[in-house]
């Protein structure tokens, strides 16, 4: 079963809806905890990065379909460290301070860059990794999924700085809550269409691939790939359609606190 390309690509989306709602949940629930909590979430995660790190060595070389899985569900734990760190506030930038309204556009840009510089370093840096120790091997579905994930959050990233009309803050936790300030709503950017045109290019090769190569390992390699792009486009027209996405994930975050009454006294007529 796991052979088919049609079942790779759903496990593909329910890896990527599952994994992305169970580090919103964390992350929502350590934002209500304090700085502590949000260290520890982070830090109780490494044991998934270690995971995933080792996962990605010993898939490498191998051909078959549990190493295409493997590398896969690696690739995405790394990843999934590595933005649960960013979204708990510990692997950020050295700018923790809301943009002013009105600054020059290369201003805008510096303090935008000083909010995630850390964060970006650090993609870099396992992006660089991973090739450095799989650009050569038998299997690369790890490698290159980590490759969509990192080019598909730099186009994201971009858009949002220069202008999207739908911007979603509702998952952005209290440690990040300077960023939005850095965003821009605009109805459409110059490189919009082309990210578009990117993803949409390198989903047609996936898929073209996918239907070319022999064999079900390499084929569910490529559908795991092409799922993975469709979804990374379907997120950016995200930015442009007024579809409510966060009902995706809204249902499996802790309940909003109650609003504590005001009591404030009353004056002497009671009003």
């Amino acid at each position: 079963m796991l052979a088919n390309p049609w079942i790779a690509a759903l496990v593909a989306l329910f890896v990527w809806w599952f994994s992305t709602g169970a580090i919103l949940a964390a992350v929502k629930w350590s934002d209500r905890h304090g700085r502590r909590a949000r260290f520890w979430c982070a830090l109780a995660g490494l044991p998934v990065l270690g995971l995933g790190i080792w996962g990605y060595s010993v898939t490498l070389d191998q051909s078959g379909l549990g190493g295409v899985y493997g590398g896969f569900l690696a690739a995405l734990a790394i990843w999934g460290w590595i933005e649960l760190a960013f979204l708990t506030g510990m692997i950020t930038g050295p700018n923790v301070h809301p943009c002013p309204a009105i600054v020059p556009e290369w201003e805008r840009f510096v303090r935008a860059w000083g909010t995630i510089a850390h964060h970006e370093v650090l993609l870099v840096t396992a992006l660089v990794s991973l090739i450095w120790t799989g650009h050569d091997a038998e299997n690369t579905t790890g490698l290159w999924t980590f490759v969509v994930l990192f080019f598909a959050r730099i186009s994201a990233k971009l858009n949002l700085f220069l202008g999207v009309p739908k911007i979603n803050t509702e998952f952005l936790p209290g440690a990040l809550s300077h960023l939005p300030s850095h965003f821009r709503n605009a109805r459409l950017n110059w490189l919009f269409p082309l990210s578009i045109t990117a993803l949409s290019f390198a989903a047609a090769c996936w898929l073209e691939r996918l239907y070319s190569v022999p064999g079900p390992a390499a084929s569910v390699g490529f559908a795991l790939l092409a799922a993975l792009t469709l979804l990374a486009l379907l997120e950016h027209w995200l930015m442009v359609l007024p579809l409510p996405d966060e009902k995706l994930w809204r249902w499996m975050l802790p309940a909003p606190e109650p609003k504590q009454k005001d009591l404030r006294p009353e004056d002497a007529h009671g009003l």
